[in-house]
């Protein structure tokens, strides 16, 4: 819980002070009793005192100016709404390296299942895009809350070439850039972005991580593959050798803290499709802060009510 006038809070200073108050007049009033009849003749001259009931209603005023002192300071909490309207670009390699099958049954059949996965958990109202990525970066797909188009485009997909990170996130901040609800503002984005490989050419990553923290735009890295991970390639005379084609998570993960996302690992496909549920559940909620002063100042008005109740009760008055 937050407060939005916190200083207001030192008013809570009242209520000690006032019991510290009241003590006092009570010492003096028990002091004034003893002075005016004996203890040997007390009993017979106030035979009934109201004992520790006297004090219940006081006791529950005090507690209901403590919570109107704090609904004063306009408590506040965070709580997870959904989301009514966004984009989510999903910025997917599909390079040469892709084709490695460290990741069952290869990486981007992996990466291909779990997206899909990833369309059926947001909400309906969630407009999802697709930018495809080796040396070139393609938008397969504006943002579109039609999921089958999103699926046609990822099932057109065949590994080949380069990697070009920063230039896909190029093109996926472009595109969110260019969402906007029917008053002229950008509607809420975010970036995910799979990739099995360090750049191999175009712009850097990071420089494109910095332009998306200056719009807002998380991204969500999710590293593909095993340090392990080989595909076999061609070489200029006709032979085949083996390559090994690692992911790179350290620059991943640099551009997830830049632009205030999360990153993740993924080496084999249970571990993808966790990653892509978790970012799911993530993004179709939003936070927002909610106001609590009501429900302190009904609990105050509750308490007050109360006392007086507990007075008329025990003493036929209010107060």
């Amino acid at each position: 819980m937050s407060f939005a006038e916190p200083l207001l809070l030192l008013g809570l200073l009242i209520v000690p002070l006032g019991v510290l108050a009241y003590m006092h007049h009570e010492r003096r009033r028990r002091a004034a009793a003893a002075a005016f009849a004996a203890p040997a003749v007390r009993a017979s001259v106030a035979p009934r005192t109201p004992g520790w009931r006297r004090h219940v209603p006081l006791v529950v005023h005090a507690g209901a100016l403590a919570l109107l002192i704090v609904a004063l300071a306009k408590p506040q909490t965070t709580v997870a709404v959904a989301v009514e309207r966004a984009s989510i670009m999903l910025v997917t390699d599909y390079s040469g390296s892709m084709q490695a099958t460290d990741v069952k049954p290869s990486r981007l059949l992996a990466a291909r299942t779990a997206a899909k996965r990833f369309l059926d958990r947001v909400p309906d109202s969630v407009s999802l895009g697709l930018v495809a990525f080796n040396e070139q970066p393609r938008t397969l797909q504006s943002p579109t809350v039609d999921r089958d188009a999103v699926r046609a485009s990822l099932d057109s997909l065949a590994p080949s070439g380069g990697t070009a990170t920063g230039e896909a996130l190029s093109a996926a901040l472009t595109s969110l850039e260019s969402q906007v609800d029917e008053s002229g503002v950008r509607v809420p984005g975010a970036i995910i972005l799979l990739s099995d490989g360090k750049q191999t050419s175009g712009r850097s990553p990071i420089e494109m991580a910095q332009r998306a923290k200056k719009l807002g735009i998380k991204i969500y890295p999710v590293s593909l593959g095993t340090a392990t991970g080989t595909i076999d390639v061609q070489t200029p005379s006709g032979a085949t050798r083996t390559r090994t084609v690692p992911p790179d998570p350290a620059t991943m993960k640099q551009i997830a803290e830049i632009s205030g996302g999360q990153d993740f690992t993924a080496e084999n496909a249970d571990r993808l499709s966790a990653a892509y549920e978790k970012l799911g559940s993530r993004l179709s909620k939003r936070t927002e802060e909610r106001e609590l002063t009501a429900g302190f100042a009904g609990g105050a008005l509750g308490l007050v009510l109360a006392g007086g109740l507990i007075s008329l009760h025990f003493f036929r008055r209010l107060v």
